[in-house]
This record gives structure tokens, sequence and C-alpha cells, in this order.
């Protein structure tokens, strides 16, 4: 014991503020790179470790303030001079993280410290006490604790999913290669052969990166690549979220108007499901088939009718319908043709019961013929006829989404209209959610088949003090997933522009390198255990390195992840590839217009 004091002690603990330490480092303790057992070692470095022996037991605590910042507040007031302050830069404050009695580690501690207690340094044969104690049936590898690389860094998967977690960093940080090593670990355990992952990819970056796992969804998809057709039916769309997708507004009377015709259309069409819903609970926002190519031919046809005002008999007036001149094609968008109401109010007059909504009806057209549209509009077997009834269900959709011979779906949302990703984006996740939700009890509900639901780009469609459908639905698997089996994981360059709320709920928290000072303020008032003085750290950290702090891991860790073996790529056009080639002949700018004013890629 006096040998390892000896070597180990390097200062003493003179205040206890609740986890907080100040820590005087030993005037006898000279050098600040001691070499123990032919291992040299930094004293004070920010996000290194110290112990602290009571006992039996060994509290540990982490780095967060070195040099006269850590001095407390109450001896700088009653010593004016640093020259009294006996070497005031020799001082470290410490949050402590948890304790072992005996060989056994546990996050938190039951007792502190009093003033006076020696303090050590942490050798390699502590760590490995610590990063040892793992669960080996729910342990994730997924790199090295950089103070040790000869030490395997883990996570908990049932805390990661379960408390829900982040990755954040900046552009060139490794966030993506975090992502892939995290996922993979998952998905190539042998263990976990009915995993469920779902990652939301606006940018197709991780097609190849994790392409033995998962199963890609893509609008054009490439079948040589074993790709499928992304298709989301429109149909399943909450009303507002559906009809925010056309240009345009509507009066409430109109919106109450179609709301209500919609609900109808799905009450008849429930008619013919296989299994058929109870018609009270039935509203324009259930996800049940309709036609909106019907939908929007009625709507039209009644709004260009006309009417004759005809004397029945002496006095007594009606309107009749005047016959159309030219039938329209629902199935083709084609309007039918009226007569043209007479001038001065003279027949045939307009239909005075008409909403005044054939510029949106005109708008709502043209988005349902957009080919950038076509997986919404023309879902393929999901598109339902005239009568509103479609060859697939809802049911095969999530079927081919979360029950296929992989263990990772990838929704490639890169050829999704900008303007409508943060709807579609909400409308998947709810799709998803309320399914689980609802199916709880099943065998294929989250409670006995969970899912890990990740978000690549969260920034770009779940801003904060937004009240879009995809803040909404995030915030609600924030706050009462993990009772249902479905986890969160958020992954984003740009965390200030996060919804607070969420990222107050995430339970675990990967910060790789930040640069932004706004990003790496936002990100220290959510780090857990008191550690938002370890951001400082985050401008410094190597490309693929990050801190790790929360319910996944024992201690809050320095990791150096793995690296992947296929590096995701951008999925923008190679310039320097692209610009050694020929030009291309002028005559294809007419083919560009032509595809543009049909809004046609083909």
């Amino acid at each position: 014991m006096r040998e390892e004091k000896f070597h180990t002690i390097i200062g003493h603990v003179k205040s206890v503020n609740g986890s907080r330490l100040s820590i005087k480092l030993s005037d006898d303790f000279k050098s600040s790179m001691p070499i123990i057992n032919g291992l040299v070692y930094r004293v004070g470095q920010i996000g290194s470790f110290v112990r602290i022996p009571l006992g039996y037991a060994h509290l540990y605590g982490i780095v967060t303030q070195a040099g006269a910042d850590a001095i407390p507040e109450k001896l700088t007031m009653t010593n004016t001079s640093l020259e009294n302050m006996h070497q005031s830069s020799r001082w470290i404050t410490v949050v402590l993280v948890g304790e072992r009695v005996r060989s056994k580690f546990e996050r938190g501690v039951i007792q502190y410290p009093t003033p006076d207690d020696e303090v050590h340094l942490v050798t390699i044969d502590d760590l490995k006490i610590i990063y040892s104690e793992i669960n080996k049936d729910s342990s994730l590898t997924i790199g090295q604790i950089s103070a040790s690389e000869s030490l395997p860094a883990h996570i908990d998967l049932n805390r990661f999913l379960s408390r829900h977690a982040a990755i954040v960093g900046s552009t060139g940080s490794g966030k993506s290669n975090t992502v892939s090593v995290i996922l993979e670990a998952i998905a190539s355990n042998q263990r976990y052969k009915s995993s469920r992952i779902l990652l939301i990819d606006p940018h197709g970056e991780y097609n190849e990166t994790l392409k033995n796992y998962s199963k890609v969804f893509k609008i054009n998809a490439d079948t040589e690549k074993s790709e499928a057709e992304l298709q989301i039916p429109f149909w399943a769309l909450p009303f507002n979220e559906l009809f925010s997708i056309f240009p345009g507004t509507l009066k409430e009377n109109a919106l109450d108007a179609i709301r209500s015709e919609i609900q109808e259309r799905k009450i008849a069409s429930s008619k013919s499901l296989t299994k058929k819903p109870k018609e009270h609970s039935i509203n324009a926002d259930s996800p049940i088939p309709f036609s909106i190519n019907d939908l929007w031919h009625e709507l039209d046809d009644f709004e260009k009718q006309v009417f004759n005002k005809v004397e029945v008999s002496k006095g007594n007036w009606e309107l009749q319908l005047v016959e159309r001149l030219e039938d329209g094609d629902a199935t083709k968008l084609i309007p039918s043709r009226h007569h043209p109401p007479a001038p001065g109010g003279g027949n045939p007059n307009l239909n005075k019961g008409a909403m005044g909504i054939l510029t949106f009806l005109n708008g709502m057209r043209n988005r349902i013929t957009d080919d950038r549209y076509k997986f919404l509009f023309d879902p393929g077997e999901y598109l339902p006829n005239l009568k509103g009834k479609s060859e697939k269900d809802l049911n095969m959709l999530l079927s081919d989404w979360l029950n296929h011979d992989k263990q990772l779906t990838i929704l490639d949302l890169s050829g999704i209209p900008s303007e409508i990703m943060s709807s579609i984006s909400g409308t998947i996740i709810k799709i998803i959610y309320d399914s689980l939700f609802w199916g709880q009890e099943l065998n294929v509900g989250g409670r006995k088949q969970p899912i890990l639901i990740a978000l690549e780009e969260a920034h770009s469609y779940l801003k904060a003090g937004e009240d879009s459908i995809s803040s909404r639905t995030v915030q609600t698997i924030a706050k009462e997933g993990r009772k249902y089996g479905v986890g969160l994981l958020l992954i984003t360059q740009r965390p200030s522009e996060l919804d607070e709320t969420v990222l107050s709920q995430l339970g675990t928290l990967i910060a790789l390198r930040m640069t932004n000072a706004k990003d790496r303020g936002h990100v220290g008032s959510v780090m857990p255990d008191d550690l938002n003085d370890l951001v400082s750290l985050l401008p410094s950290l190597r490309t693929g390195e990050g801190l790790i702090m929360g319910e996944a891991v024992k201690i809050p860790s320095r990791v150096k992840f793995d690296k992947i073996a296929y590096a995701p790529k951008s999925s923008d056009p190679l310039v320097s590839e692209r610009w050694i080639l020929e030009k291309p002949d002028s005559k294809e700018y007419e083919e560009l217009i032509l595809r543009w004013r049909n809004r046609k890629f083909n």
C-alpha cells in the first residue's frame, strides 16, 4: 500500500460540492507526466480519471477543469494575491461518476469524500477493472478507449436503444463512420437475428456502407443492386399533411367539406378491406385507401357546373343542371367541359354552391402528375382504383419495410423534393410508431420486437420551435417510445437547431469534434452528470474520436471508433470526373425544357 501511495497519489480533496470536487495537487508531486510500471500518465488532463480510496470502496471522478479556474470561489475571495495560493495552477475540478467496491464497478456514488482525503491517479489496471465490467449478452464493441487503445470500448444495447441516443459532430468529424460502426455492430451480431433498425437517410450515403446488412428503398431504385422502389401511398398520410403538399391554401369551409368527402370515401372503401374496421372509428386521417383522382375529378366537375333557371309553373322557378359538353377522365385527370356561364346573369348560371377552389384544384392536379411526387401519388400496387380499392394494403408495406431477411432497413429519401421532406419523413415515422403502438401486444409490435429508428440529418426536419408532424412525432417517441419498444437515434451536425425538449430526453450522447461555438453550447446544456465543462474538449478531438456519456456506458469515455469497411460516400457528382468529358449537344436543352414543362423525368 505504501508503494502504491508513493507512485499514484497526486493530491488531496479540498472542497466537496455535491458531486463536484476541488482538488489541490500535492506539492510533493512535481512531475505532470509520471512514469508508472513503464507507462507515462498525464496528471490533470481534461477528461482523464482520478481515484479516491474510501476504505474498501474507491470513488472515480473525471477531470473537468484544471488550473486557476478550478480554485474554489471562496478561496479566491479570501486570497486576493495569486502568490498566496501556493501554485494556484495546481488545482483540478473533478466530477464523481462511479465507485468500485473490491472488483465491482457501479455507476453513481453512495458516499462522498471529505476534505483532505487522498486523490490518486487512475492506472491502466484501474481502467481494466472499469471497462471489463460488461454484460456480454447486451454489449457492443465499437472501438477502443483513447486513454489506452488496448482496451475495447463497449456500449450497452438495451440502454442505448430504450433510453434513446444522439450522435453529434461537425462535418468531417467521422459522424457517418460512427453511425455505421454502431449499426453494423448490431446488424452483424448473430445473437440479434430478429433485430429491426430503420434508418431514414436524406442523402443516400449509407447504401454502400451497410449494404451487407440492409435492404434499401429509394426512388428510381437500381434493381441490379437489389434496391427496392420507395413507395409511400398518399392515403396513409393524415389529412392535413396530405393537403399541405398541394400549393395554395383553402378556406376553412372548403377544408371541412373536402375532409368530410374523404371520410365518406374511406368509409365506403373500408368495406372492401380483408379486415374491416368499425365505421365509427374512421375519419379523414385513417390510413385507408381512397381515389384522389376521383376526388379531384368530382370537385373540379362540381366547381364548373352551370344551371339554367327554368319556370316550372307560373311564378315558380327552379335551377336545372346543364348537361356537360364533354365528360372528363378521372384516371388521366382530364377535366370535364361545361358551358361557360352567360354574362349579365342570364342562362346558364354559375353554381352558387361552388367553393371557389378551381385555382387550388389546378395546383393539386399539377402536383399529382409531377414525376417528383410519383412515389406518393402513383405508388404501384398501393394505388387505389377509382372505387378506392388497392391491390396491396398497408400491412404489406410494413412487412416490406420491417420484416425482410435483413436486419437494417434504409429509406433513402434523396429523391424526395426538399419542400415536403419534413412532411414525408414525419409521416413515415408516424406510420411506424402508430402501427407499433396499436400492435404493442402482438408479436410484431414494439414490445415483443423492439425497433431502433435512426434519423440522419435530424436538424433538417426536426427544427426547434417548428410545429411539424416530424417534430410532434419524434417528441412523442422521445417521451413515450421506450414503453412501446421504440428507440430513437438522432444524428446531426447542427444540434443547436434541434428541439431542446427532444435532446433533453436522450439517455446517451456521443459527441464528436465540433467547431461551432453555438452547437457546443447547446450540447453542453444537455450533457449528463455535471459534465458540461467537457464541451471544451470537442474542438480538439481527432477525426473518428468522440465522447460517450450517459446510460449506455458505465463511465463517461473518450473513444476512438473503429473504421467501417466501406467508407460512407457523398451522393454529390464528382466534378473532376464530369468536367473531363466532352460538352453535350446543345439540342438536349430542348428536351430539358420539355421535361421541365411536362414535369416528367423521361
